[in-house]
């Protein structure tokens, strides 16, 4: 007696194949580690440079500085790093990778999320890289180990959560350079436009209205809260649930614009 055939694929055996992409994911950044060159050399380099190029004038000194930049820089680093997803997406399609997945009887996301998973390894890496060069500056947390692993997470999983945008760019767009250009357009202003470097209060009244509402500010504001004072505030709740709201919409959306495209 024959099987019917099923159009759809559980939830259960989606999430299964999605964690086999994601081990596809991990064995090309272990076969090429220079991926991984901006994961741990940016977090280095941007801690030293603004945390000393700024403190002294925005915070008085370093010491006094180090828990507004530590948050700011570790939420800039890895969200722009979440760039990296959609250009690897378009690279892949480009070489027809996407064509045998395709045709393989697996969920139609795994490919997608399975790639997007597997990025969060960097996104982790960049995080601790963030935190231990605020450690070796002098950068002491208040809130503990436990809140700051916390604030950690919550930001690798709001950039999972911005990855699905630029993963929708990687398939809609025609070439890796024009998906990168683009995501640069959109980030820059979300990262530079907030309250990652400087008091909202000591910027024009015009633009204070901007970076009150940016998301990125909000991400920004529920680290400091759990990594300085050990809080979990409304600023995390937001942040959480404009995670969710970008997911349910672009999820989909990448899906759907992947199965159209390849």
């Amino acid at each position: 007696m024959s099987r019917p055939l099923k159009n759809h694929a559980s939830l259960g055996q989606a999430f299964r194949n999605s964690l086999t992409m994601a081990y596809r994911g991990l064995l090309k950044i272990r076969r090429t580690p220079e991926q991984l060159f901006d994961v741990t050399l940016q977090p280095i380099l941007f801690t030293l440079m603004f945390t000393y190029i700024f403190g002294g004038a925005i915070a008085g000194n370093v010491d006094n500085y180090l828990p507004i930049i530590i948050p700011g820089i570790l939420v800039q680093t890895v969200i722009s790093t979440s760039v990296v997803t959609g250009v690897q997406l378009r690279e892949d399609m480009d070489k027809g990778v996407f064509d045998r997945f395709k045709s393989l009887p697996i969920a139609r996301i795994a490919p997608l999320a399975g790639a997007l998973l597997a990025d969060t390894v960097r996104y982790t890496i960049a995080t601790v890289l963030t935190f231990a060069m605020g450690y070796i500056m002098g950068y002491q947390p208040g809130g503990g180990l436990g809140f700051v692993a916390a604030a950690g997470i919550l930001v690798i999983a709001c950039s999972w959560a911005v990855s699905w945008i630029f993963a929708f760019f990687g398939v809609i767009a025609r070439t890796a350079a024009s998906v990168q250009g683009i995501s640069m357009m959109a980030l820059f202003p979300l990262t530079f436009l907030s309250n990652a470097f400087v008091p909202v209060e000591t910027m024009p009244h015009w633009l204070q209205w901007f970076v009150k509402i940016n998301p990125i500010s909000h991400l920004i504001s529920a680290v400091r809260e759990l990594a300085n004072n050990g809080t979990v505030g409304a600023e995390f709740v937001l942040s959480l649930v404009s995670a969710a709201v970008i997911v349910a919409v672009f999820a989909p959306l990448t899906v759907r614009a992947y199965m159209r495209r390849t």
